[in-house]
């Protein structure tokens, strides 16, 4: 699939993103992707321009921008080295939810200025600390985000005052959460939280948990599982093609 660098100017500064877009002149629905606690590496590339082939101009950005040249992570190796697996999770709680939103804004802006991309309302996607992410966004920019999908994503229920359940009341997207088998980030208690509080808010939804491990749509995750990645990603394609403004 075709793909173009570029810089999103945020309130804090430029954002490195790469859009990647479908065969043809377009113009098509805009998607972001947001990765999981790895970063943006090829994984995700690859990730992108196959969502982009199911008709989306997909936007994937380093949302780790703001720690400037950061040191790519070893998935292969980072939960077992000590300081690696302490470096992600400092970089992990850098990223603030009013840090989500205001990002968000400038990243629907760019969709928004593009010719390849269409409408003013989005859909949003991402995995583990992005799954959180597209839920977060999809109550805080609610009146730009028409679905919004978090596979193997953690914390979206917690004992906070920003915990992303209470933003259901301010939700207008189409809404799909797949959780991971024994994932202590998200439990079936957690799941029945957020289920109760989506459907209490009158908001389309789906709560259900696959049976793979955290970390199952990405390929380079130790935990992935290929069927349950392809479960994902006809989920991903139902939900656009259907939440999506035409």
């Amino acid at each position: 699939m075709p793909s173009i660098s570029a810089t999103v100017t945020t309130p804090d500064g430029d954002c490195p993103v790469t859009l990647h877009t479908p065969d043809g002149t377009g113009p098509w629905t805009g998607v972001v992707m947001y990765v999981d606690a790895g970063g943006v590496r090829d994984t995700f590339q690859q990730m992108a321009a196959r969502l982009a082939s199911y008709g989306h101009a997909v936007l994937l950005p380093d949302v780790y921008y703001r720690h400037g040249d950061w040191k790519p992570f070893d998935m292969g190796t980072v939960f077992t080295d000590e300081q690696e697996r302490k470096r992600l999770f400092g970089m992990i709680a850098s990223i603030t939810p009013d840090m989500m939103t205001s990002d968000a804004n400038a990243f629907f802006d760019f969709l928004t200025s593009r010719p390849e991309v269409r409408g003013e309302r989005f859909g949003v996607c991402g995995y583990c600390m992005g799954g959180r992410a597209s839920v977060i966004v999809a109550g805080r920019v609610p009146d730009r985000v028409a679905a919004a999908g978090s596979f193997h994503g953690g914390g979206l229920v917690t004992d906070g005052p920003d915990s992303p359940h209470l933003l259901a009341d301010r939700m207008t997207a189409t809404v799909y959460v797949a959780g991971a088998e024994n994932d202590a980030s998200f439990t079936p208690e957690q799941a029945e939280v957020l289920d109760r509080a989506l459907t209490e808010t009158g908001v389309n939804h789906t709560v259900e948990f696959y049976p793979a491990g955290h970390g199952f749509a990405v390929p380079d995750n130790q935990p992935y599982d290929e069927q349950a990645a392809e479960r994902h990603w006809e989920a991903l394609r139902q939900l656009f093609a259907t939440a999506l403004p035409n």
